[in-house]
């Protein structure tokens, strides 16, 4: 037992494998689980065939929410969340952080419902066209917040449709 510091106790024998816990001990169930990964980027954009403040060029701190589902394995992870980071990074962001999305996206009106959409489709074609198969990971829902009350969303099912 380790010792009480101010109401915490330091751990002095950290678990250690094969000694304290064995290799099939690591994958707790057989369930399928949500995890869920966000991001934010910043980015230029205007509406077109829009009366109102947003037919003007105009920015936004943009927040991105993926929820991902799938089976753990043998160590009890769906997918490693630096994987998704990864994606994220090579196949999304570069097209979205600090770009005037009317340019960088395919030829739409740059709502957020459009756009929720894409990214949606761009993680779902990544995911697909990866070797790792991520335990039968799928993207369950993508949610883009324009502000930090306003989003849109996608779900896998709606997709399918």
């Amino acid at each position: 037992m380790g010792l009480d510091f101010y109401g915490f106790r330091i751990v002095e024998n950290l678990q250690k494998m094969d000694q304290d816990i064995k290799k099939e001990d690591l994958k707790y169930h057989k369930k399928r689980v949500l995890v869920s990964k966000e991001f934010t980027f910043d980015a230029a954009h205007h509406l077109h065939c829009y009366e109102g403040k947003c037919k003007n060029l105009h920015g936004h701190t943009y927040n991105v929410v993926f929820g991902i589902s799938g089976y753990v394995d043998e160590i009890g992870l769906v997918i490693d969340f630096g994987n998704i980071k990864e994606i994220w990074k090579k196949e999304i962001e570069i097209h979205l952080d600090h770009r005037y999305l009317n340019e960088t996206l395919p030829k739409m009106n740059t709502t957020a419902e459009n756009m929720v959409v894409w990214i949606y489709e761009k993680m779902s074609d990544a995911f697909n066209n990866r070797s790792e198969k991520y335990n039968d990971a799928r993207i369950e829902f993508v949610r883009l917040f324009e502000t930090p009350t306003s989003y849109a969303e996608v779900r896998r099912e709606w997709m399918e449709g």
